[in-house]
């Protein structure tokens, strides 16, 4: 389906709402040259396809797009990783209207100035989930049916992943979310395969820090459109994130020393599972039913605190 709106004009165009640049060049492109920036940029997303396995000869990716920087620059370097990789691999752009009324024409230019088929899909899913639903909590809500309904779309189109333009910061506020509401050590993968759809999920952007995918919006001029959704600003994830960017204003490394604790995960090392509570154990000291609270080895019981 052909996205509406007027006749589309890349940057920011008087007249049209909604869209806002925000992303302005960094000390990094600076200090390397533009050319140069680029190349280590794009260097880290191959690395990280590479690592993951998220690309192979003969894939169809659609890439979800949302008018954020993000997802805009994810579409930015798979088109330049394609046209320089030693494998032949489609890729198509595709946005879900969620109805708030985003005028989307500079999103689809961009796609049509890079060469890239982009497709759009009008759904309800903002009035399901703010008027129908009228959720407390609508990010769970609507982020699942955001996936389904992308799911459908990229099926529809005979691809067999999708591309999300989560980034590093992204797995960084995840991991302390998970944490933080719900007692777990745990966040997104960079590739997943999705059983039900028989997709895989990727996100290749996940070696690249939120400022250097802001300096690639800019340099690109990757058009970036204001997020309508009337919660956007005031989520959980919005809280993780000011608490992550105070963290990292003392410790700059936190987000690579998260992301290596990852991929080295000791979970031996990190700690030990009960004993199923029917299991009976015999040890220096001890005879006691595996689980019984307030055991202590060889002093009887332990009183509570």
């Amino acid at each position: 389906m052909d996205p509406p709106g007027n006749h589309p004009v890349l940057g920011a165009v008087m007249g049209s709402p909604g869209l806002v640049v925000k992303a302005l060049p960094g000390l990094r492109s600076r200090r390397m040259g533009k050319k140069d920036f680029r190349k280590w940029a794009l260097a880290k997303v191959k690395r990280a396809i590479v690592d993951y396995g998220m690309i192979a000869g003969g894939d169809r990716v659609a890439v979800g797009l949302s008018g954020g920087k993000d997802s805009g620059v994810l579409l930015y370097a798979l088109d330049a990783v394609r046209r320089t990789a030693p494998i032949e691999f489609e890729i198509y752009g595709i946005f879900l209207d969620l109805g708030f009324g985003m005028d989307i024409a500079p999103l689809a230019e961009f796609s049509r100035r890079i060469g890239v088929p982009f497709r759009y899909q009008a759904t309800d899913i903002g009035q399901t989930v703010f008027d129908l639903r009228d959720e407390k909590n609508p990010c769970a809500l609507c982020s699942n049916l955001r996936r389904g309904a992308l799911n459908d779309l990229a099926l529809g189109l005979g691809c067999n992943k999708v591309a999300l333009g989560h980034h590093l910061d992204d797995v960084v506020d995840t991991f302390f979310m998970s944490l933080f509401y719900t007692g777990q050590l745990r966040t997104f993968s960079p590739n997943t395969f999705l059983d039900r759809t028989g997709l895989y999920m990727i996100r290749p952007l996940v070696y690249l820090g939120q400022e250097t995918v802001r300096e690639l919006a800019a340099l690109e001029k990757v058009p970036v459109i204001e997020n309508p959704c009337p919660v956007s600003g005031f989520t959980k994830r919005e809280e993780v994130k000011q608490l992550v960017a105070g963290l990292r204003s003392r410790y700059p490394d936190l987000r690579e020393k998260v992301l290596s604790a990852l991929q080295g995960a000791d979970l031996k090392n990190l700690w030990p599972r009960a004993l199923p509570r029917t299991r009976r154990t015999r040890g220096p000291g001890l005879e006691a039913v595996s689980g019984d609270p307030g055991i202590k080895e060889g002093s009887g019981r332990e009183t509570e605190c």
